[in-house]
């Protein structure tokens, strides 16, 4: 097993694999090795080595850089995926069959050296991090070179614990800052463009005409006790500016606080923004029960947006930071007009 090899073993392996010529893109875009030097992408506070060719054995540790990774062809540079919350975006369902998952969270480092990658890429700092599946030194000093998601460290500070606070708000050029890097790092740069402007177009259809006049929305993620709900800035805050409307707790730069209900009823929101996760970590984690509570309980059900039946469903990648809140806005968007909520 690759654990049995000396860090210096493992390194010699991992630069051998790194050499080899070619990186699998479309026509006009592969870099053989002969001809392409050495190049190196600052990233969240590190300096990234990129290989000539690009990585041909990529491991993504986190749903949102792997649909990026997918998105631009990449399933054949791949040989690990993990830290599922949601089934993939639709049209990567062929893609992403083809790459092994290698947990549903996360995965041990031992698992994913067992993969002998020679990239490694998350969304999350604490998915590279302490508890998280290992420190970008531990990979780096092995000659693996990683790569962390700019919207978890650019206007962030995950120093307190938690989700973090964002010290700037989050806004989407961020996530095609990450698209553009991605493409970078594997040669496919062309791609990488086609990408964003496709996202771009979607925004732009999406929120055409919208006219949203004092609507209040709540995004609830997860948990039914004590439930995460979104603070001013991050992915939702996104949707929420693209959209017109108003983050009932947009007085907080916490990522993911943890409300009590009381509070959440106080503030009354117009329109309840819904998780719809398929992972089991939590309590009220699916859509169809966070909705069953919200109707039961005597708290909540008393709100107007419950009564009403206001509700719009997001995927758990469409309130993260990742190229699905493109989704989140659109879906948004969708259900402000359905609702009756936009002019």
């Amino acid at each position: 097993m690759p654990l049995a090899r000396t860090p210096r073993s493992f390194a010699l392996l991992v630069s051998g694999a790194l050499l080899l010529t070619g990186c699998g893109g479309a026509a006009g875009e592969a870099r053989p090795a002969s001809s392409a030097p050495a190049r190196t992408l600052e990233n969240c506070g590190r300096t990234v080595e990129i290989p000539p060719g690009g990585p041909r054995r990529a491991v993504s540790l986190n749903q949102g850089t792997t649909e990026i990774m997918l998105s631009l062809g990449l399933a054949d540079r791949m040989v690990g995926t993990a830290t599922w919350t949601d089934p993939v975006m639709k049209g990567l369902e062929k893609a992403a069959s083809a790459v092994p998952r290698l947990a549903e969270n996360n995965p041990s480092f031992e698992k994913v050296l067992d993969t002998e990658p020679d990239f490694v890429a998350a969304s999350f700092g604490s998915t590279l991090g302490k508890g998280g599946v290992a420190g970008r030194e531990q990979f780096e000093k092995l000659g693996v070179p990683t790569y962390l998601s700019p919207s978890d460290c650019v206007g962030k500070d995950n120093s307190g614990g938690g989700d973090g606070k964002r010290t700037t708000p989050l806004a989407m050029d961020t996530v095609y800052g990450e698209v553009r890097d991605l493409a970078r790092v594997f040669g496919v740069e062309k791609r990488g463009e086609e990408l964003i402007a496709r996202l771009k177009t979607r925004v732009t259809e999406a929120t055409a005409g919208l006219r949203v006049a004092d609507v209040s929305v709540l995004y609830w993620f997860s948990d039914a006790k004590s439930p995460y709900v979104a603070g001013c800035c991050g992915a939702p805050g996104v949707i929420t500016r693209e959209t017109g409307t108003k983050n009932v707790f947009d007085d907080t730069t916490e990522e993911w606080p943890q409300i009590g209900w009381e509070s959440v009823a106080d503030r009354n929101p117009d329109l309840l923004v819904i998780g719809d996760l398929t992972r089991k970590a939590q309590s009220g984690e699916s859509a169809a029960k966070k909705i069953a509570f919200l109707e039961s309980d005597p708290v909540t059900k008393k709100m107007d947006a419950v009564r009403a039946k206001r509700y719009v469903l997001l995927s758990g990648q469409a309130m993260n930071p990742t190229i699905r809140t493109v989704e989140g806005i659109e879906q948004v968007a969708a259900a402000l007009r359905a609702h009756g909520l936009a002019k």
